[in-house]
């Protein structure tokens, strides 16, 4: 077989533990997140973002739908639950979720360890999402949380393709 004279070979990235980019995370998730694949971090034919969220107990994340973005979970450690479009869903170590677009989702950790999981989003964005709402995360330096969304949160989020805040129900 010849090989074919317009295949140009891809990138390679290789992130190994302690190598990740990693913000803390305001209110009310609190915990922290780790950012893996980017754009931003290598060359990618179709661009997405990959990274880690951990929620201490008693965090969440706030019910949130992305308007141009597919979202998938895979659950590591800890437990807690998923409310996606108003159903609830126990999340456990092993637990997939996909997410297509213009699905709400939250997440909480009702449980006594922190839960973490991997999230994947296609087209990227929520890397940038997370470097603008998050602090700086260092080895041995000390948690700030809980400490304050940024006062224009709801800009950020529509820059990075999150759907405007449902009213609240009743």
């Amino acid at each position: 077989m010849s090989e074919n004279p317009t295949f140009s070979k891809g990138e390679t990235l290789i992130i190994q533990p302690g190598q990740e980019e990693s913000h803390w995370q305001p209110v009310p998730a609190n915990g922290h997140i780790s950012i893996l694949l980017s754009p931003d971090k290598v060359n990618m034919q179709f661009p997405f973002g990959m990274g880690t969220q951990t929620l201490p107990p008693g965090g969440f994340v706030r019910e949130h739908a992305h308007v141009a973005q597919q979202e998938a979970f895979f659950f590591l450690s800890g437990s807690g639950k998923a409310i996606v479009d108003g159903v609830e869903h126990k999340c456990t170590p092993g637990t997939a979720i996909f997410l297509g677009m213009h699905v709400w989702h939250k997440f909480i950790n009702d449980g006594t360890e922190p839960m973490t999981w991997m999230w994947l989003l296609i087209p990227n964005g929520l890397e940038s999402f997370f470097r603008a709402i998050g602090r700086p995360r260092t080895p041995g330096a000390p948690d700030p949380t809980p400490y304050p969304r940024p006062a224009d949160v709801l800009d950020i989020e529509k820059r990075w393709g999150f759907a405007s805040p449902r009213a609240a129900a009743g």
